[in-house]
């Protein structure tokens, strides 16, 4: 029996005329007869996969395992999207088997502005989820005690439940400039950032991150505002607070440099914390729809990700908002997770396949996708450097120049460059597992 079959989920719709780049991995196989191509097939045209044939141990056929990068573009009519896997076996026949479908559909308008007048307004997208309720009533007072007053606050509820929503709407009840927009189901905050950015009013030519439970300075607005001139993004930098107020550090920068202008640095490890940025719509719908990987995904380092590749970055060197630090936060210490040299000191020290892999499937791949639907997307608009970041990063999965390159950069450090804290020696080691 010939046949193929795809384990990573599929997106159920696309928005219409939007560009994509899916994760598809599963298995496959050609009967009696090895598989000796396989490609994916998405409206005729043929993608070939990273690898197949690869081991399945827990499959009849034990070199069945498939997985690829598939680019894929949403048309503009409704007709649903079909995705085929075409494989050529041994014998020299070839045979196609359909992996799945995704709908087409036309996308949402973002709401309204229920102001007299829209010009310069800035859209502040906030996400929550069953927040602190006292760290969230001193978040809404700082954003209205902004000395900019030119915004409005859209807030996506990741579907809190129906007390807490009702506590949360009661804060912000008495000011109509603030819309609250419960989710149907829960998404986490990738995808509820996302939902959030869809909501922000048509009018609002800035869009500014928000979270839950962060203290923003009074000039936070007005000074990203004042300072984004031609760039396309401006971002702060963050002082860091414990629940009650008390300050852990000044500044983000302490065992990191920043970094505002190297996009291969920036898909490597992110320096732009989501509350302290203010971007141009522009970036907004770039980004849109958000793309899916194997890893965790943050919707801060994917925006800071299309800003750069489509335009520059604006860095205020002071603290415009304090983030609340919380035990056992999924961001840890913002500055250098807890832990991050032990592990790659461990991973270097002695070979374990088990993360090894995870380094591969959850570091390498999620930033070979975001540098894929960066080229997609952003193509026309990137200078002849940030391309060449974006091929290099794909290089050093493909070939032993752009290996390489990929280890070396973490020598920088000696001349002071630390923004990616030598993440590349572990995504390197995601590389060699899978070849």
């Amino acid at each position: 029996m010939i046949a193929a079959r795809l384990e990573s989920p599929l997106p159920r719709s696309l928005p219409a005329g939007s560009m994509v780049v899916l994760y598809c991995s599963g298995t496959g196989w050609g009967g009696s007869e090895p598989v000796k191509t396989f490609e994916f097939v998405v409206d005729g045209v043929r993608q070939p996969a990273v690898a197949y044939a690869m081991p399945r141990f827990d499959m009849p056929c034990r070199r069945s395992g498939f997985w690829g990068i598939v680019a894929v573009h949403g048309r503009p009519s409704q007709e649903p999207i079909s995705l085929r896997a075409a494989l050529g076996l041994a014998d020299g026949s070839h045979h196609e088997c359909e992996l799945g479908r995704i709908l087409v559909e036309q996308p949402e308008g973002p709401t309204s502005v229920s102001r007299g007048s829209a010009d310069g307004l800035i859209a502040i997208c906030m996400g929550t989820f069953e927040p602190d309720l006292r760290l969230f009533a001193t978040q809404i007072d700082s954003i209205r005690s902004q000395t900019d007053t030119e915004w409005v606050c859209v807030i996506s509820d990741d579907h809190s439940s129906e007390q807490r929503y009702r506590e949360l709407r009661a804060i912000v009840a008495s000011d109509e400039r603030f819309t609250v927009s419960r989710a149907p189901e829960r998404a986490g905050f990738y995808r509820n950032f996302e939902r959030a950015l869809k909501l922000a009013p048509a009018g609002a030519e800035l869009l500014a991150l928000c979270d839950q439970d962060d203290v923003w300075h009074p000039d936070k607005l007005s000074t990203l505002r004042g300072s984004l001139g031609s760039a396309v993004l401006a971002y702060s930098d963050v002082r860091l607070v414990d629940d009650t107020g008390r300050v852990l550090r000044d500044t983000l920068w302490e065992g990191r440099s920043n970094n505002s202008t190297s996009l291969a640095s920036m898909l490597i490890a992110n320096t732009v914390t989501g509350a302290s940025t203010l971007f141009r719509r522009e970036v907004a719908q770039r980004a849109l729809p958000f793309p899916d990987s194997p890893g965790l995904e943050f919707h801060d380092h994917w925006i800071a990700l299309v800003a750069l590749a489509s335009g520059d970055l604006v860095y205020v060197d002071r603290p415009l908002y304090d983030y609340v630090q919380h035990p056992g936060a999924i961001l840890g210490n913002v500055a250098e997770p807890a832990g991050h040299s032990r592990r790659r000191r461990r991973l270097l020290r002695k070979p374990r396949m088990r993360e090894w892999r995870a380094a591969y499937f959850l570091g390498y791949i999620p930033g070979e996708i975001r540098a894929r639907t960066l080229l997609l997307r952003c193509g026309h608009l990137l200078t002849p450097a940030k391309r060449r970041d974006l091929e290099r990063y794909h290089a050093a999965g493909t070939s032993v120049a752009g290996f390489v390159w990929f280890v070396m950069r973490p020598m920088r450090r000696v001349i002071g460059r630390t923004e990616t804290l030598g993440g590349e020696w572990e995504l390197a080691l995601g590389i060699v597992w899978r070849h």
